[in-house]
C-alpha cells in the first residue's frame, strides 16, 4: 500500500471513529444523564433505606440498571415530543433533535429499545411490582405530563411532579416487593420539592418559556404570584421533611440536617419573594438540587449510623 493510500485510509478511519463517537454522544444526551443521575441516586437511597443492613448487591445492580434505562427512555420521549419547543429555547437548542444530529425515527426506536430493555430487566431480575410501577412512572412522565399536562395547565409541574417523585418508591419496592409508608414519605419530599425547584428555573427563563408557548406559572399568573407559591411550597416541604424523624424512619442526625437545609431553603425563598432578581432565582434553583442530594444523603448517613449503633 502506497503512502497516499495509507494516509487516506487513516483519515477515513479517524472520520468514522469521530462520526460514531458523535452519534453515541447524541444518543447519550437524549437520555438527559444529569436528570437520570438524580433519579437513580434517589432510587438507590430508597433501596438502602428499605433494608436494615446492606441490601442484596445483585438486586441493587439490576434495579439501578432497569430504572436508569426506563428513565433514559422517558427522557428521550420527552425530547421527541418537545423538539420544536427545544428549538426556540436557548438552554435546549443544542439537544440532538433540534440540532439535527438525530432524527425522530432514530429517537423513537432508541427510546423503545432502551425502555423495553429496562422493563424486561426489572421483570426478569427484580420483581414484577417494580416493573409495573416503573412502567406507570414512564407513562406518567412521558405521556400524561409531557404530552397532556405541560402544554395545557400552569399546574403541570405540580401534577406531573408525581412521576418525578417515584424513584425512591421504586427503589424501596425493588428491595422489599411492597410499598411501605416510609417509601411514601420519600415520595412526598420530592413531590413538595418539585414546584419551587422548577419554578425557580421558569422565573429566570421566563422569556424563553414565553416564546415556547408553554403555560408556565410565571407566564400565566405573573412573577409575584409564582414567588409566593414557591415560598408556600418551600414551607410545606420543610414540614414534610420532618416526617422521617416523626415516623422513626430516621434519627437525630437527619433531623438536624433537615432543619439546617430547610432553614436555608426557606430563607432564600423569602428573599426571592421580597426582592426578586434573575441571579437570586438562579441561585435558588442551584441550591434546590444540592438540597435534594444532601437531604437524601443525610437520610442514608442516619440510617447506617443507627444500624451500626445497634
Amino acid at each position: 500500500m502506497s503512502f497516499s493510500n495509507l494516509l487516506t485510509s487513516q483519515i477515513l478511519q479517524q472520520f468514522w471513529r469521530e462520526q460514531i463517537a458523535s452519534r453515541l454522544l447524541a444518543f447519550w444526551q437524549l437520555t438527559k444523564p444529569r436528570v437520570v443521575s438524580l433519579i437513580v441516586f434517589t432510587a438507590f437511597i430508597g433501596m438502602l433505606l428499605a433494608v436494615p443492613g446492606l441490601p442484596n448487591l445483585s438486586l441493587v445492580f439490576w434495579s439501578v440498571i432497569g430504572i436508569a434505562f426506563v428513565a433514559g427512555s422517558a427522557a428521550a420521549i420527552n425530547c421527541l415530543v418537545e423538539a420544536k419547543i427545544d428549538a426556540v429555547m436557548r438552554r435546549t437548542q443544542w439537544r440532538p433533535l433540534p440540532s439535527g444530529r438525530l432524527s425522530q425515527q432514530e429517537t423513537l426506536i432508541f427510546a423503545l429499545l432502551v425502555g423495553g430493555s429496562g422493563l424486561w430487566i426489572l421483570g426478569a431480575f427484580v420483581n414484577l411490582l417494580t416493573m409495573w410501577l416503573t412502567l406507570a412512572t414512564f407513562v406518567g412522565y412521558a405521556v400524561i405530563y409531557t404530552v397532556l399536562l405541560k402544554p395545557m395547565t400552569p399546574q403541570n409541574i405540580v401534577i406531573g411532579g408525581a412521576s418525578g417523585a417515584m424513584p425512591p418508591v421504586l427503589g424501596w419496592v425493588a428491595m422489599t416487593g411492597d410499598v411501605h409508608a416510609h417509601a411514601l414519605i420519600l415520595f412526598l419530599i420530592i413531590f413538595a420539592w418539585t414546584p419551587p425547584h422548577f419554578w425557580a428555573l421558569a422565573l429566570y427563563r421566563r422569556e424563553e418559556y414565553a416564546r415556547s408557548g408553554l403555560p408556565m406559572l410565571p407566564i400565566t399568573h405573573g412573577e409575584k404570584f409564582t414567588r409566593l407559591h414557591m415560598l408556600l411550597y418551600t414551607i410545606i416541604l420543610g414540614a414534610i421533611s420532618l416526617l422521617p424523624f416523626a415516623s422513626q424512619l430516621s434519627g437525630w442526625i437527619y433531623l438536624i440536617a433537615a432543619i439546617i437545609l430547610n432553614g436555608i431553603f426557606i430563607v432564600r425563598a423569602v428573599q426571592l419573594y421580597q426582592n426578586y432578581s434573575d441571579a437570586r432565582s438562579r441561585k435558588l434553583f442551584g441550591y434546590s438540587i444540592w438540597y435534594l442530594s444532601l437531604i437524601f444523603t443525610a437520610l442514608l448517613i442516619d440510617h447506617y449510623t443507627l444500624f451500626f449503633a445497634y
